[in-house]
């Protein structure tokens, strides 16, 4: 062994777990750097450093009285330390034969006293050292020994912390980037499984409307039936993709809690056995209307009740609300579901509510159902910050119950006038829709309307036709080929200039999609499968110039108001700074696509997503880590196109709303 220049015999395994770490030429830290006052201060010395060496170099992280950032190996005392497994202590280098006449000695650094304990990895490799050095001869004593090595492990621990977190981070990135792709996947696929239903449905409910003897009937509706069921294990995937990816958000809007429950009872009354009797109770002390999400109240229960009539062959199903608790803003309601229907097994009551989970093999298929029902509710319920409970005997009947709190109404919830058809005179409609189903359906019910319809395969068609004739409205299918939907609204609008109404009618369900509608200047969004009550209403609401589409968007301050701590003054110069600050740095990270600046992309986007998670805007941010992911890859493709768009919506809906407020 060369002892000028020596080599340690694990010199190529050494030099990979250096490079494992990653930390060679990387900016300074001040974890490093504190560890090097540390040890400056501990030992009494001018000079301290944290160093690795790598083939040709001592590389400094972290250094005080050196101010140089590398020098060459061959020329450093601690080439020698990294071959110990412990401390290297020279008190008086005038003293000792190997360095005695050293440059670093005789001038340089002069260094006259050193110490230089190894940064010994996990797995036995020195990588570099940590060091004491000093211009006079010196010894230090047991305890400056002791904390200069807790030191080197400390330095060590900072390593392999920073590499856990890198690797934390990057499978993170991984992971949401898979549940981002199962998302658009699934949300892909339901628009590929919903066009088609759309037409049975839709035709179904056309044929229902005509002569028809019993027998004919029975089969209409069986089809209803199997089209309703098939539509609602869709919906049933696509909520829980929502969930998991964080996108599905809890309104907050008044609503009147009584005839919300009515209606879930009268609704499902009739999937009850003629043996079975089926109760609703309302706590008398029962607020009238509450604020809150009625959607998802509505799709909690209609789970709940509709598995409690399911599994209830005889006996009752009781369906009871109780205000258990009241103060000057809220109020707390508890939910039960009871039944005395076939009960659950103690030993399956932890797992009824996992995904694709039944209480046995037997009930899927006496039953069916996919075993996703009680796992959306349970997150629904989550959502909004309450837990759901059961008690079963089996055998005997079950019950599930809940408590939500809900906000106070200041008004009362004004009443849903029911739609006519018969006030909206003679209207010419454009559908621009190339699947010819959907042609035909839209036909049929548009013609029941008694209204006029022209149809476009595309959106060129569509802007030939509008060019030549006179629409009251247009109904804008987003997919098609040649222009798409938003394409043709955005020449609509900014080439030819028309305020002409138009309600966009699509089987997609990309979360932010509706908000995208409304940036490119659509009047109204009506999603596929749809009734026809849905159309019609979606059509008088953009009829009448007053109606203003409601925001979609929910702000969860949560987490702001933690970090305000009650300082009103903080919280709104929070929300002042979002409203000045990220729409500018949302055109700059548009202006950065196109022109495929992949550094300043992910830059931008790196640093808004903080920005955006302090207002919980958690679909967003998940659009900005897809964008910084594709920029980190310098790969921009349509999908990336297509999360600039989302996210561009997002961001004025929300300043929208933040001014509002």
């Amino acid at each position: 062994m060369n002892t000028d220049n020596p080599i340690p015999e694990n010199e190529l395994q050494r030099l990979a777990a250096l490079k494992r770490y990653n930390i060679l030429d990387t900016l300074p830290d001040h974890a490093f750097d504190d560890a090097t006052k540390l040890v400056s201060y501990i030992c009494g010395v001018p000079i301290a450093h944290i160093s690795f060496i790598d083939e040709s170099r001592q590389w400094f992280k972290s250094e005080i009285g050196i101010g140089v950032s590398e020098v060459p190996r061959e020329i450093s005392f601690c080439r020698y330390t990294i071959m110990e497994s412990k401390m290297v202590e020279i008190n008086d280098t005038f003293l000792n034969e190997r360095f005695k006449d050293d440059p670093n000695v005789t001038g340089g650094f002069k260094v006259r006293f050193y110490a230089g304990v190894p940064l010994t990895t996990p797995d036995g490799f020195n990588i570099g050292t940590i060091c004491a050095v000093d211009h006079v001869a010196k010894s230090l004593d047991e305890n400056q020994r002791n904390a200069l090595s807790i030191v080197a492990k400390h330095v060590i621990s900072q390593l392999e912390l920073q590499t856990k977190n890198i690797e934390l981070n990057a499978q993170k990135k991984i992971a949401e980037r898979a549940v981002l792709a199962k998302d658009s996947f699934l949300a892909n696929m339901s628009h590929e499984i919903r066009t088609p239903l759309n037409a049975i449905i839709g035709f179904t409910d056309l044929l229902a409307q005509t002569k028809l003897d019993e027998t004919q009937r029975d089969y209409i509706e069986s089809v209803q039936i199997a089209g309703e069921n098939l539509l609602l294990i869709v919906n049933d995937i696509l909520d829980l993709s929502k969930i998991e990816s964080g996108n599905l958000t809890i309104d907050s809007e008044p609503f009147n809690l009584k005839k919300t429950l009515k209606h879930i009872y009268n609704l499902l009354k009739v999937k009850a056995h003629k043996e079975v009797e089926f109760n609703l109770f309302l706590d008398a002390d029962m607020p009238e209307t509450v604020v809150g999400d009625q959607a998802r109240l509505n799709q909690i229960l209609v789970n709940l009740i509709g598995n409690a009539l399911k599994f209830t062959d005889e006996g009752d199903v009781t369906v009871s609300v109780k205000k258990i608790e009241e103060t000057d803003d809220r109020y707390s309601l508890r939910f039960s579901v009871k039944d005395t229907g076939i009960g659950i097994p103690e030993d399956k009551l932890k797992s009824i509510f996992e995904r694709f989970t039944q209480a046995e093999e037997s009930t899927t298929r006496r039953f069916g159902g996919t075993g996703l029902g009680l796992n959306i509710v349970k997150q629904l319920i989550e959502l909004q910050k309450a837990e759901i409970h059961v008690k079963s005997k089996e055998g005997r009947g079950s019950e599930f119950y809940f408590v939500i709190s809900y906000k106070k109404a200041e008004n009362t919830v004004d009443e849903v006038k029911p739609i006519s058809k018969n006030d909206l005179g003679p209207l010419k409609i454009l559908l621009c829709e190339d699947n010819v189903l959907n042609q035909k359906l839209v036909t049929s019910v548009i013609n029941n309307f008694g209204f006029e319809l022209d149809i476009a395969e595309n959106g060129e068609e569509g802007i030939a036709l509008l060019s030549q004739n006179k629409y009251d409205l247009i109904l804008m299918d987003l997919q098609m080929p040649v222009k798409d939907g938003y394409q043709t609204t955005e020449y609509i609008r900014n080439e030819l200039n028309l305020d002409i109404p138009i309600i966009a009618m699509t089987a997609h369900s990309l979360v932010g999609e509706q908000e995208r509608c409304y940036k490119v200047g659509m009047n109204a969004y009506v999603p596929k499968p749809f009734k026809q009550a849905s159309l019609l209403k979606a059509i008088k609401n953009v009829m009448n110039q007053d109606v203003v589409h409601e925001k979609k968007r929910f702000i969860d301050f949560s987490i702001l108001d933690e970090i305000a701590s009650g300082n009103s003054d903080f919280k709104n110069e929070m929300i002042t700074l979002f409203i000045e600050k990220i729409p500018h740095q949302t055109e700059e990270l548009v202006a950065a696509f196109k022109n495929e600046e992949y550094d300043f992309v992910k830059k931008i986007a790196h640093n808004m997503k903080s920005s955006l998670d302090i207002f919980m805007l958690t679909d967003l941010t998940n659009c900005l880590s897809i964008i910084e992911e594709d920029a980190l890859r310098c790969e921009f493709t349509s999908d990336t196109a297509d999360k600039i768009n989302i996210l561009n919506c997002g961001i004025e809906e929300t300043v929208k709303i933040l001014k509002d407020l």
